[in-house]
């Protein structure tokens, strides 16, 4: 089972400063020529998120920055990291303070969506960088999208794309949603509602949970299995999409034919189930530990930091994006850098991504950050080898087909 003890003691052993129940103040670095790049992870060390996110996304910055110095020397940099309790006040709160105060010249993960759709907005007023790897709507790189913010990782767009459509292929064409009551939940249920309809199937209905505080999801999962369904859709992501399984488990979905989609479920999600309740689930993410020599290598040196626990693909994204962030400060220099995010970006988004977790990649006009995708299917007690051998690889969705097309999304950004 996944524990909740790996907190401030692991995270302060990689040598990174941690913020739990409320950011810890730092002194204002001094200015001047020598002034090092500030990245702060804004991040969930406590609440349902902190397996995929938390202490796993700060080692991620801090082994990323370590690289880095492999490449250039010459440039100092610093990670801090807050705990934001998952409050889009206390997120913005200590992003604010960051910014204007403590010298932080980006910020990365924060997996909330609402605060994220914020701190887009403060990073632009501020022209400072923001790096969104843990939050997921889409609406990042729509609507929202601007010049001082990017989207890494995943978002609500392409996670639940190649799972519906997989599903519905198979003749699982009615769905029904259980779907977080905030910004990123409705995102993942319009976005994922959108791919079912798209493949030929049918929106049967769906049902708001509370975020956060719920923890018992019985009796949403059985006004889900009224409803005749074929598939339930879970809008919403770690803790919750744990709870909802297990709960599905012990009323015997699978048994009477229902199928779950884990819209956004991570390899952390899976180890807290075990195999038994979370066998056959359909999943699509951007990284896993055991795929290549690369990602294994990862997962060596971050799992001793996280009491043993394989990476998150949202702790892959923090350490590709603060890799590809630095190397970008190289090109600039940091006295450009940390006078304008805006530049920061361009630079960021002239020069292909290149990294040993997620492989080439570039990043849109819009600021989507985009990558190959796979479709996995959990494991069976049986198949599996040993610990953490929790995928089996159905397909590979390339980069250019697996996320919104760019003339889709409705960014200002893009040129008509």
């Amino acid at each position: 089972m996944m524990t909740r003890s790996i907190g401030r003691r692991t995270v302060l052993a990689t040598g990174v400063t941690v913020g739990l129940a409320t950011w810890i103040a730092q002194p204002r670095p001094a200015r001047g020529a020598d002034t090092p790049i500030r990245i702060g992870v804004l991040t969930d060390m406590s609440g349902a998120y902190m397996d995929n996110t938390g202490p796993g996304s700060v080692a991620g910055a801090q082994l990323a920055v370590e690289d880095y110095r492999k490449i250039d020397a010459s440039v100092r940099v610093e990670v801090i990291s807050a705990d934001m309790l998952n409050k889009p006040d206390v997120a913005l709160g200590i992003a604010g303070e960051w910014y204007g105060n403590q010298g932080v010249d980006v910020i990365l993960d924060l997996p909330l969506s609402s605060a994220a759709l914020g701190l887009a907005t403060m990073a632009k007023e501020r022209d400072k960088v923001a790096i969104l790897t843990g939050a997921g709507t889409a609406d990042l790189t729509g609507k929202a999208c601007g010049p001082n913010h990017l989207h890494w990782v995943y978002d609500t767009w392409s996670l639940p794309a190649g799972v519906a459509r997989a599903l519905v292929a198979e003749g699982a064409d009615t769905w029904y949603f259980i779907t977080a009551d905030y910004a990123y939940g409705h995102s993942l249920e319009r976005d994922t509602a959108a791919h079912v309809v798209a493949a030929g199937g049918k929106v049967l209905g769906e049902a708001l949970t509370p975020f956060p505080g719920t923890t018992d999801f019985s009796s949403y999962l059985l006004q889900a299995r009224a409803s005749s369904a074929k598939v339930i859709g879970l809008a919403n992501g770690g803790g919750d999409s744990v709870n909802c399984v297990k709960q599905a488990s012990e009323f015997g979905f699978a048994k009477s034919g229902v199928r779950l989609a884990g819209l956004v479920f991570q390899i952390n999600d899976v180890h807290s189930l075990g195999l038994e309740a979370a066998q056959g689930v359909m999943l699509t993410e951007p990284f896993y530990w055991d795929l290549n020599d690369g990602t294994r290598a990862f997962a060596k040196r971050v799992a001793p930091l996280i009491h043993g626990h394989m990476p998150s693909m949202d702790h892959a994204g923090v350490y590709s994006a603060v890799l590809h962030y630095l190397k970008a400060v190289s090109v600039l220099g940091t006295a450009t850098a940390k006078v304008s995010g805006a530049a920061t970006i361009q630079q960021m988004k002239a020069m292909p991504t290149d990294d040993p977790l997620f492989g080439k990649g570039r990043i849109r006009e819009d600021g989507r950050k985009i990558h190959d995708m796979y479709l996995f299917q959990v494991k069976k007690p049986d198949e599996s080898k040993g610990p953490w051998d929790y995928y089996k690889l159905i397909r590979t969705t390339p980069a250019e087909q697996a996320f919104r097309p760019l003339n889709e999304g409705g960014c200002p950004l893009v040129k008509a």
